[in-house]
């Protein structure tokens, strides 16, 4: 008998999940801080990937960002991100997979990415992976990860109690704000290693290796 969860739901991270961005991002908010004068180096990337522009901006100025500057500096920044990964995108090992194998579980599935809405339109027709999102919400204007709210608001918007949504995240921030949002939590580590990732239910290499009985254990 096939089985059917239409009261659970997935929420996909995009950068780091869905496709690994994460040099794109890097080398553009690299070059954009270039032109401000501002350093930038790896360790701050880590640091702040997952969160959306204000928090990074906040955390390399040290100071809270107007918000003339989030638009200017965001602007720039996710115009070279993507001028660089045009025609290069490609879904990480086991996504495809699970988006159809979600899909035919009649699991809602959803995008929750701190990303900007254009980025991440951009990268779903890149990827063509749109029919399989019930949903797609950006946290680009919400309080940034590791706030819950980019995926309370996914959860009232597909009309799933919080405790029925399983997350996927890269992130520590992300992984962080899927906890506190009271949801259960994959994390792959794409961007950070195991040991950082320690508060997700389940940790993976990758998605490919997720087996069929660890998801559905998180369903309960």
């Amino acid at each position: 008998m096939t089985d059917y969860y239409p009261n659970h739901a997935v929420l996909w991270d995009m950068d780091g999940v869905l496709v690994d961005t994460g040099e794109f991002h890097y080398k553009s908010w690299k070059k954009t801080f270039e032109r401000l004068n501002v350093p930038f180096d790896r360790q701050d990337f880590t640091r702040t990937f997952g969160m959306n522009n204000a928090g990074i901006l906040e955390w390399v100025f040290k100071r809270k960002p107007t918000p003339e500057e989030v638009s200017k500096i965001s602007e720039e920044k996710e115009s070279l991100f993507r001028d660089l990964v045009k025609g290069k995108a490609e879904p990480l090992p086991g996504v495809l997979t699970w988006l159809k194998q979600f899909q035919a579980w009649k699991l809602k599935q959803a995008i929750t990415s701190s990303a900007p809405p254009a980025n991440i339109e951009f990268l779903v027709a890149e990827l063509e992976i749109g029919e399989f999102f019930d949903e797609i919400v950006s946290g680009f204007d919400l309080p940034g990860k590791p706030d819950p709210d980019v995926f309370l608001k996914a959860a009232n918007i597909l009309q799933i109690n919080p405790e029925n949504c399983v997350v996927i995240e890269d992130a520590i921030a992300g992984v962080e704000g899927a906890k506190r949002a009271g949801m259960k939590c994959v994390a792959v580590t794409t961007t950070n290693p195991a040991r950082d990732l320690a508060k997700a239910d389940l940790i993976l290499d990758r998605l490919a290796v997720m087996n069929r009985e660890d998801f559905l254990s998180l369903l309960g």
